[in-house]
């Protein structure tokens, strides 16, 4: 059989590289999918069984069932596009289950890729190439859409979805795949001889540590490098900057792929013990280390891992399929559950054992990758250099062209990113300050509800925002930071707040003033969840500002709320500025620690008369507060808007600022002050987009 020519061989990859794309955006939106269900039920609920559909490739095992993979892997591939297909599905349950059902196709595909050929004719060295380049494709494509994936059955239409292109974009993927024949006849043959083994003693005896490698592979590419702003908002630590911020550095994290998965072939070196410790430091330097340290390990990780790639997935495809797959993405699994118990340990089984121990889950993912890698350098032989030349070259431009099409990515949204944010009503010298728990950006729906979020940050025209239940950095909230799409289209400062890696469920400040500087806390926690906050110093018309947001724990927990309470009240009593309090505490009005955070904090509510509250507070002091609203959440929630409007004093009335401008909670008509000063009228009435004023007729203004 005649080899094939240069155009079908290159359309063949471009398929295979785009089926790659399907894989990690099917297995990347199945974490969100999931999560949705124990996020409304405050615990386990039982959908968390849809994790362990990946493991498909299990029932390779079965010789029929190896067999028509091998020769029909089109069947798994078109199986895997109801990931995508599932946007189609408005009900989150139908919705997760579709994902499920791609998941299981996408690593059947993954695995039948591998396994087709046990001959060493260069087949499975293509695949593996194909499937590295899928996921830098993927990555590219989530920097140009601010790290969301337009293919998600998180996405639609209305919040920016590209999922009718990318199922029709599949499914000519699955077309070549079905159509396409065997390279030539030496491919031929190898494929009817079936399941070839070479050196069968020493590949069963390998075959544990190459499937350990093989999940831990998975597990951190999945974790850490699926999108370019991981890794930047692992290593952020507040402001002045202290860290990388994702646009422009991400850029940096997709170089850093690119570069390991080109240095793949070289597996002499990826696979020795002295490349391993040099990653090792790397992923020491992004669990333990802040700022650039941090960073500049991310990137080294990153090309440790991608190098590693291809030798770890070359000897497993030199071992049993079933077994291997079985305990290679039972290991994954088991490292997922982890990366999760650590910030959940409060709802989970089990959970205090990995509470706040990410470095162990790091060590567990870098001792399976060592087991993985000397498997490979004592067990895989090397490709056939048939036709190899080429396929290299396919996949170095693969490489180039995705991790360019991330660079400029980063260069067309960077002016955005940058730009000098502008107050609202600069003249008055207003500050507006609002909180909002919003639920890690899945409305109520199962959709990613950033687009909608900003439509309701626009419209309140607000100047300093905190978000609650903000931190989506991790699998399950789809390793995102959707904080970039508001900043960048309303022009905000961002303060991410404490790190992915230090455990909490995040809390996050967009700021139309420049943020001097902000401390990240992790509050006292000793028996619940732990609990964060930031306190951060605003330039606000060239007087220090300080804001303090937070997000305390659950009620269960008496004494990690009163705890939290009490620092909370001595960051703010012991503040010399102004101060703005926006946090979530968990507690009713007038009650024990609603009195420590006022009394002690030296702070003044901004309606003592509102009883209606319970988790969400703001205070202040040394500020004119003029306005107080609250603000229904719509669909995007489970929890409201609050929202007050203060006036700053000029810089000439710092010395008795904070006793000039006590409230005297005097209620006085709305015209009393000027339209600058008052809340928008687009929520008055039904409101828009079900965001309306509620509780009080109006909002409430004060004298």
């Amino acid at each position: 059989m005649a080899k094939l020519s240069v155009s079908s061989a290159t359309r063949h990859f471009l398929a295979d590289t785009y089926l790659g794309f399907v894989f990690w955006t099917v297995l990347t939106s199945l974490g969100m999918c999931i999560w949705y269900f124990p996020l409304w039920h405050m615990g386990i609920s039982g959908y968390e069984a849809a994790l362990f559909s990946d493991m498909a490739p299990a029932i390779l095992g079965l010789g029929c069932i190896h067999g028509l993979l091998r020769r029909h892997r089109w069947v798994a591939a078109l199986l895997g596009l109801s990931g995508i297909f599932a946007y189609a599905l408005s009900s989150p349950a139908w919705r997760l289950l579709a994902v499920a059902v791609g998941t299981a196709g996408v690593t059947l595909w993954w695995a039948a890729a591998l396994h087709e050929d046990a001959a060493p004719t260069g087949r499975m060295e293509r695949a593996a190439m194909a499937w590295e380049a899928g996921l830098v494709a993927s990555v590219a494509v989530r920097m140009w859409f601010q790290t969301s994936n337009p293919a998600w059955a998180t996405m639609n239409a209305l919040n920016g979805g590209w999922n009718r292109t990318a199922l029709v974009l599949g499914l000519l993927a699955v077309a070549d795949v079905a159509t396409r024949r065997p390279d030539s006849a030496a491919e031929a043959a190898a494929a009817k001889k079936g399941d070839l083994r070479v050196a069968a003693g020493r590949v069963r005896a390998a075959w544990v540590p190459a499937a350990l490698g093989l999940g831990a592979l998975l597990f951190a590419l999945h974790s850490l490098f699926s999108d370019s702003a991981i890794v930047p908002r692992w290593a952020w630590a507040g402001y002045p900057h202290t860290g990388p911020a994702p646009v422009p550095w991400g850029a940096l994290v997709i170089g850093a792929l690119g570069c390991g998965f080109a240095l793949g072939h070289r597996s002499r070196l990826t696979t020795s013990l002295l490349w391993w410790a040099l990653g090792s430091c790397g992923a020491a330097a992004v669990t333990l280390c802040d700022g650039w340290a941090g960073f500049c390990g991310g990137l080294v990780l990153a090309v440790y891992v991608a190098s590693v790639s291809r030798a770890v997935l070359r000897v497993q495809a030199r071992c049993p399929a079933g077994r291997t797959f079985a305990v290679a993405l039972l290991w994954y699994n088991a490292l997922v559950l982890g990366h999760v118990w650590v910030v959940a340990y409060e709802f989970v089984p089990g959970g205090p054992l990995l509470r706040e121990r990410t470095w162990a889950v790091m060590a567990a993912m870098m001792l399976a990758l060592l087991a993985g890698a000397r498997a490979a350098a004592a067990g895989a032989p090397a490709p056939a250099p048939a036709a190899f030349g080429a396929d290299r070259r396919r996949h170095r431009r693969a490489l180039l062209a995705c991790v360019g099409a991330g660079a400029l990515a980063m260069a067309w949204r960077l002016p955005a990113a940058t730009q000098a944010p502008v107050p609202h009503a600069a003249e008055q010298r207003a500050l507006t300050v609002g909180i909002w728990t919003v639920h890690f950006d899945l409305d109520n729906d199962m959709w990613l509800a950033s687009d909608r979020i900003l439509a309701a940050v626009r419209d309140l025209q607000v100047d300093v925002m905190g978000f609650l239940e903000s931190d989506t950095e991790r699998i399950i909230m789809g390793g995102r930071d959707w904080t970039q799409r508001v900043s960048e289209q309303l022009g905000f400062y961002v303060d991410y707040g404490p790190a992915p890696r230090k455990h909490t469920w995040g809390c996050a400040m967009m700021s139309k003033f420049r943020i001097v500087k902000s401390t990240h806390h992790l509050l006292p926690s000793p028996e619940g969840e732990l609990a964060c906050a930031i306190h951060a110093t605003l330039d606000v018309y060239g007087r220090p500002v300080d804001v303090v947001v937070s997000h305390n724990g659950q009620e269960e927990n008496a004494l990690d709320r009163r705890l939290q309470t009490t620092e909370l009240a001595r960051i703010m009593r012991e503040s010399p500025n102004p101060v703005v309090f926006a946090g979530y505490v968990v507690t009713s009005p007038h009650a024990e620690n609603y009195r420590i955070l006022y009394e002690q904090g030296h702070i003044h509510d901004v309606d003592p008369t509102d009883d209606d509250r319970w988790c969400q507070y703001i205070g202040f002091r040394g500020l004119k507060r003029t306005g107080y609203a609250r603000v229904s959440r719509g669909t995007i929630t489970d929890t409201e808007i609050q929202v007050a409007k203060f006036v700053v004093p000029p810089p000439l009335l710092q010395g008795g600022a904070a006793a000039a401008w006590a409230p005297s909670y005097a209620r006085v008509s709305e015209s009393a002050y000027a339209p600058e000063l008052r809340f928008p009228a687009v929520f008055r009435g039904e409101g828009v987009r079900g965001h309306f004023y509620h509780v009080f007729k109006e909002p409430r203004y004060y004298d």
